[in-house]
Protein backbone atom coordinates (compact mmCIF):
# COMPACT_ATOMS: atom_id res chain seq x y z
CA UNK A 1 0.00 0.00 0.00
CA UNK A 2 1.31 3.47 -0.90
CA UNK A 3 2.23 5.75 2.05
CA UNK A 4 -0.48 8.26 1.05
CA UNK A 5 -3.13 5.52 1.16
CA UNK A 6 -1.81 4.30 4.50
CA UNK A 7 -2.15 7.83 5.90
CA UNK A 8 -5.68 8.15 4.51
CA UNK A 9 -6.64 4.79 6.03
CA UNK A 10 -5.19 5.82 9.40
CA UNK A 11 -7.06 9.14 9.36
CA UNK A 12 -10.34 7.45 8.47
CA UNK A 13 -9.98 4.66 11.04
CA UNK A 14 -11.94 6.47 13.82
CA UNK A 15 -14.85 7.05 11.44
CA UNK A 16 -14.80 3.42 10.32
CA UNK A 17 -14.80 2.10 13.89
CA UNK A 18 -17.53 4.45 15.17
CA UNK A 19 -21.10 3.06 14.99
CA UNK A 20 -23.31 4.69 12.36
CA UNK A 21 -24.93 7.88 13.64
CA UNK A 22 -22.62 8.15 16.67
CA UNK A 23 -20.61 11.38 16.97
CA UNK A 24 -16.85 11.28 16.74
CA UNK A 25 -15.18 12.65 19.88
CA UNK A 26 -12.97 15.52 18.77
CA UNK A 27 -12.28 18.86 20.36
CA UNK A 28 -11.19 20.05 23.78
CA UNK A 29 -13.11 19.47 26.96
CA UNK A 30 -12.12 19.96 30.56
CA UNK A 31 -13.22 17.19 32.85
CA UNK A 32 -12.83 16.27 36.48
CA UNK A 33 -11.09 13.10 35.29
CA UNK A 34 -8.25 15.27 33.94
CA UNK A 35 -7.89 16.76 37.40
CA UNK A 36 -7.28 13.30 38.82
CA UNK A 37 -10.86 12.67 40.02
CA UNK A 38 -12.88 9.73 38.70
CA UNK A 39 -16.46 9.83 39.87
CA UNK A 40 -18.22 6.46 39.87
CA UNK A 41 -19.70 5.69 36.47
CA UNK A 42 -18.02 8.67 34.82
CA UNK A 43 -17.01 8.42 31.22
CA UNK A 44 -15.12 10.84 29.04
CA UNK A 45 -17.24 13.58 27.47
CA UNK A 46 -18.25 13.07 23.85
CA UNK A 47 -18.64 15.81 21.29
CA UNK A 48 -22.27 16.66 20.59
CA UNK A 49 -24.02 16.33 17.29
CA UNK A 50 -24.84 19.94 16.30
CA UNK A 51 -28.56 20.30 16.95
CA UNK A 52 -28.95 23.59 18.84
CA UNK A 53 -29.42 27.08 17.47
CA UNK A 54 -27.23 30.10 18.07
CA UNK A 55 -28.27 32.12 21.16
CA UNK A 56 -27.85 35.43 19.28
CA UNK A 57 -29.18 36.48 15.88
CA UNK A 58 -27.93 36.94 13.30
CA UNK A 59 -25.28 34.22 13.66
CA UNK A 60 -22.71 35.93 15.88
CA UNK A 61 -18.99 36.27 15.43
CA UNK A 62 -16.96 34.23 17.92
CA UNK A 63 -14.80 36.84 19.65
CA UNK A 64 -13.00 34.45 21.99
CA UNK A 65 -12.91 30.66 21.73
CA UNK A 66 -13.17 27.93 24.35
CA UNK A 67 -9.80 27.53 26.12
CA UNK A 68 -10.23 25.44 29.29
CA UNK A 69 -7.47 25.36 31.90
CA UNK A 70 -5.46 22.16 32.48
CA UNK A 71 -6.54 22.19 36.16
CA UNK A 72 -9.89 23.46 37.49
CA UNK A 73 -8.32 26.12 39.72
CA UNK A 74 -6.22 27.72 36.94
CA UNK A 75 -7.34 30.57 34.73
CA UNK A 76 -8.79 29.82 31.34
CA UNK A 77 -11.83 30.49 29.21
CA UNK A 78 -14.57 27.98 29.97
CA UNK A 79 -16.94 29.09 27.22
CA UNK A 80 -17.09 31.34 24.17
CA UNK A 81 -17.64 35.07 23.79
CA UNK A 82 -20.17 35.85 21.06
CA UNK A 83 -20.45 39.27 19.46
CA UNK A 84 -23.90 40.82 19.93
CA UNK A 85 -25.36 43.34 17.48
CA UNK A 86 -25.75 45.83 20.36
CA UNK A 87 -26.10 46.05 24.10
CA UNK A 88 -29.70 45.08 24.80
CA UNK A 89 -29.75 42.46 22.01
CA UNK A 90 -32.12 39.57 22.74
CA UNK A 91 -30.50 36.35 23.96
CA UNK A 92 -32.41 33.15 23.14
CA UNK A 93 -32.31 29.63 24.50
CA UNK A 94 -30.25 27.46 22.13
CA UNK A 95 -32.38 24.40 23.01
CA UNK A 96 -35.48 23.64 25.05
CA UNK A 97 -35.01 23.40 28.79
CA UNK A 98 -35.82 24.84 32.18
CA UNK A 99 -34.33 27.92 33.82
CA UNK A 100 -32.26 26.61 36.74
CA UNK A 101 -30.64 29.86 37.92
CA UNK A 102 -31.09 33.60 37.50
CA UNK A 103 -28.96 35.92 39.60
CA UNK A 104 -25.65 37.57 40.24
CA UNK A 105 -22.36 35.65 40.08
CA UNK A 106 -19.27 37.69 40.95
CA UNK A 107 -21.07 40.99 40.18
CA UNK A 108 -22.50 39.82 36.82
CA UNK A 109 -26.08 38.84 36.02
CA UNK A 110 -26.21 35.21 34.84
CA UNK A 111 -28.98 32.95 33.57
CA UNK A 112 -28.58 29.17 33.37
CA UNK A 113 -30.78 26.81 31.37
CA UNK A 114 -30.90 23.07 32.18
CA UNK A 115 -31.38 21.22 28.88
CA UNK A 116 -31.60 17.74 30.44
CA UNK A 117 -29.16 14.84 30.07
CA UNK A 118 -26.72 16.74 32.32
CA UNK A 119 -26.34 19.70 29.90
CA UNK A 120 -26.57 23.28 31.19
CA UNK A 121 -26.02 26.54 29.30
CA UNK A 122 -25.06 29.75 31.11
CA UNK A 123 -25.10 33.26 29.68
CA UNK A 124 -23.56 36.44 31.08
CA UNK A 125 -24.01 39.35 31.41
CA UNK A 126 -27.69 38.89 30.64
CA UNK A 127 -30.65 40.67 32.20
CA UNK A 128 -33.63 38.33 32.53
CA UNK A 129 -37.11 38.55 34.03
CA UNK A 130 -37.50 34.75 34.05
CA UNK A 131 -37.49 32.81 37.31
CA UNK A 132 -35.86 29.48 38.17
CA UNK A 133 -38.22 26.67 37.21
CA UNK A 134 -39.57 28.42 34.10
CA UNK A 135 -39.67 26.11 31.05
CA UNK A 136 -38.21 27.62 27.87
CA UNK A 137 -38.49 26.58 24.23
CA UNK A 138 -35.66 26.54 21.73
CA UNK A 139 -35.37 30.06 20.32
CA UNK A 140 -37.33 31.69 23.15
CA UNK A 141 -35.93 35.01 24.39
CA UNK A 142 -34.44 34.46 27.85
CA UNK A 143 -33.03 37.95 28.40
CA UNK A 144 -31.04 40.82 26.94
CA UNK A 145 -27.30 41.33 26.59
CA UNK A 146 -25.78 43.84 28.99
CA UNK A 147 -22.48 45.73 28.59
CA UNK A 148 -19.40 44.85 30.54
CA UNK A 149 -17.99 41.47 29.49
CA UNK A 150 -16.07 42.37 26.32
CA UNK A 151 -15.17 45.91 27.24
CA UNK A 152 -14.86 47.31 23.70
CA UNK A 153 -17.77 45.56 21.93
CA UNK A 154 -21.19 44.17 22.87
CA UNK A 155 -20.91 40.46 23.63
CA UNK A 156 -22.33 37.55 25.60
CA UNK A 157 -20.30 34.82 27.29
CA UNK A 158 -21.86 31.38 26.64
CA UNK A 159 -20.71 28.42 28.68
CA UNK A 160 -21.92 24.80 28.58
CA UNK A 161 -21.36 22.08 31.15
CA UNK A 162 -22.02 18.37 30.77
CA UNK A 163 -22.30 17.26 34.39
CA UNK A 164 -19.25 18.86 36.00
CA UNK A 165 -17.28 19.07 32.74
CA UNK A 166 -16.90 22.29 30.78
CA UNK A 167 -17.36 21.62 27.07
CA UNK A 168 -17.06 23.77 23.96
CA UNK A 169 -20.48 25.34 23.30
CA UNK A 170 -19.70 25.59 19.59
CA UNK A 171 -19.98 21.80 19.23
CA UNK A 172 -23.74 22.17 19.76
CA UNK A 173 -24.18 24.62 16.85
CA UNK A 174 -21.35 23.62 14.47
CA UNK A 175 -19.69 20.42 13.31
CA UNK A 176 -16.23 20.68 14.90
CA UNK A 177 -14.86 17.42 13.56
CA UNK A 178 -11.73 18.01 11.48
CA UNK A 179 -11.92 17.79 7.71
CA UNK A 180 -9.85 15.03 6.19
CA UNK A 181 -8.36 15.71 2.77
CA UNK A 182 -7.47 12.62 0.77
CA UNK A 183 -4.77 12.60 -1.91
CA UNK A 184 -5.79 12.41 -5.56
CA UNK A 185 -4.38 9.47 -7.46
CA UNK A 186 -2.63 10.56 -10.63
Amino acid sequence: MKPSRQLAALLLLPALLTPAGAPLAFGPAYSVQQAGHSPAGASSPAVAVPSWQWPLAPRPQVLRHFDPPPKPWLSGHRGVDLGATADGAPVTSPAAGTVSFVGMVVDRPVITIDHGDGLRSSFEPVDSTLAAGTPVAEGQVIGTALPGHCFTVPCVHWGVRRGEDYVDPLQFVMDLRPSVLLPLDS
